[in-house]
């Protein structure tokens, strides 16, 4: 018996967009690949991918971290087995758009650190700028290799009920899930052997050679000493940081395997010490360097911002790019891009709320029900109010907290994710996805992976696609 059961009973969600079907009934052209398989498959083959797919990342160790758990702090990540899919033309929208927004923050970054002009013609205000916490006066007038402050970005994207993607959030500090996306597709191959080379869809298995010529280019060495400084186990990404470690043959390292002597970085080894030129960092800038930022910190390299700043060793991404992605600056971005380039967005933001301004802060309260409201420097998920789930006490203990620093959050209207087909327990069912491409800057320009990371809320009717929060990921394929 083939798989009747699995579609049975789609039930699209009313005034949303959904990937794979038009108007509940036809089958958009680009899923036509996966729609002929599925239903050529029995519902026990279907369940045997699904355990497969279990049992590959068990075996190799695809976790996150969720460190509120009280059963645990490692999981496994959850996959669905039904990929997204997003044809040629949609790809080179998003390609393009992401690349003029990396290009106009670039620009942004380097202003702010050295002559702000886009503060002194009154684009942005001076206050929003040195008041974010992620703004580095340490920074200031700092020049860095080829100008690039932001080489790694995770741009999060989402398509709203009207067909078009919109960017949620840059990120720019430390991004993740990059793994997953190379984890995931790994696992099509094996689930839906020979169906990917037969439709041509877009490899993104380079990304690590591209991501090591990228960071080879920001050292003058032939042949440059290459590392990626950790926090250590106990991080939320640390499978990620081992495994691009192991995937561009580069050494993974801790604060404490590093140290600063003669205006350089040494790595310790059994064959004595080591210099490193180039380090992709996944430790915070508060934890950089314990001498300049936290005192405390154990994590990051005493002394290593003053090489920084002498240009003996470069730091990827460079410190203080913070100020880019903070989501109270997310609402300049398109002002950014006209100041910076003269040109429209291609890409537009979400209508944002600044609770700082008195009447924009008066009309979230009273529209708090379609409101979400974010913490400007917040991150996974943790922090949200959403306005339609929360009670009238919740809403009023969020907004005392709000009223103590407005100017820490923003509001957003809460938006008509579009849904992706998932199998979950035996039938195709609706859920909420959203797309994290990830996109590597270098000397010669931005590149950017075809496809990227589709994050699902598995949680039937949730908005929130965060691991963290009990979200999950599925393989993005991009039709040549």
């Amino acid at each position: 018996m083939k798989n009747d059961k699995l579609f049975s009973s789609y039930d699209g969600v009313p005034n949303t967009y959904d990937e794979m079907y038009k108007n509940n009934t036809e089958i958009r052209t680009q899923y036509d690949i996966i729609n002929t398989y599925l239903k050529s498959v029995t519902t026990e083959i279907l369940d045997k991918k699904e355990e497969l797919s279990k049992q590959l990342f068990m075996s190799q160790g695809v976790t996150f971290t969720v460190y509120s758990d009280n059963e645990g702090i490692e999981k496994i990540f959850p996959f669905d087995i039904v990929p997204r899919i997003i044809t040629a033309s949609e790809w080179d929208k998003i390609d393009k758009g992401i690349k003029q927004r990396l290009k106009a923050l670039n620009l942004f970054i380097k202003d702010i650190y050295h002559d702000q002009f886009i503060i002194k013609d009154g684009i942005i205000p001076a206050g929003l700028i040195f008041d974010c916490p992620n703004f580095l006066r340490e920074m200031m007038g700092v020049n860095v290799p080829h100008d690039i402050y932001v080489h790694i970005a995770g741009v999060d994207l989402i398509r709203n009920n009207d067909g078009e993607f919109y960017v949620l959030e840059d990120n720019l500090r430390t991004p993740s899930g990059v793994s997953y996306m190379l984890e995931n597709r790994e696992i099509s191959k094996r689930i839906y052997p020979g169906i990917l080379p037969r439709n041509n869809i877009r490899s993104v298995a380079n990304y690590p050679d591209l991501l090591y010529k990228k960071l080879k280019e920001l050292s003058d060495q032939n042949e440059p000493n290459i590392v990626l400084l950790t926090p250590g186990i106990y991080n939320s990404a640390y499978y990620e940081h081992t495994t691009l470690a192991r995937l561009m043959g580069i050494e993974l390292v801790e604060g404490r395997d590093l140290l600063v002597k003669d205006h350089h970085v040494y790595m310790k080894t059994t064959n004595g010490l080591q210099r490193v030129d180039v380090i992709y960092r996944r430790v915070d800038d508060e934890f950089l360097d314990p001498l300049e930022f936290n005192a405390s910190s154990t994590l990051g390299v005493a002394g290593i911002m003053a090489v920084y700043r002498k240009g003996n060793v470069a730091i990827v991404n460079a410190p203080g790019t913070g100020v880019a992605d903070d989501k109270a600056i997310y609402v300049y971005v398109p002002d950014m891009i006209k100041y910076y380039l003269n040109e429209e967005p291609l890409l537009k933001n979400i209508e944002t709320y600044q609770l700082a301004n008195p009447e924009e802060y008066k009309h979230v309260k009273n529209n708090i029900k379609t409101m979400v409201i974010k913490k400007t420097d917040g991150s996974g998920g943790y922090g949200m109010l959403m306005g339609h789930e929360a009670d009238d006490e919740e809403i009023k203990d969020y907004f005392n907290t709000v009223d103590k620093n407005p100017a820490g959050f923003i509001a957003q209207p809460i938006l008509r994710l579009s849904t992706a087909p998932c199998s979950i327990d035996g039938q195709l069912t609706p859920r909420c996805v959203d797309l994290r491409p990830f996109a590597l800057n270098g000397v010669d320009g931005v590149d950017i992976t075809p496809g990227g990371l589709t994050r699902v809320a598995l949680k039937k009717g949730s908005l929130v696609v965060n691991s963290s929060q009990g979200g999950g990921s599925k393989d993005t394929w991009v039709i040549e």
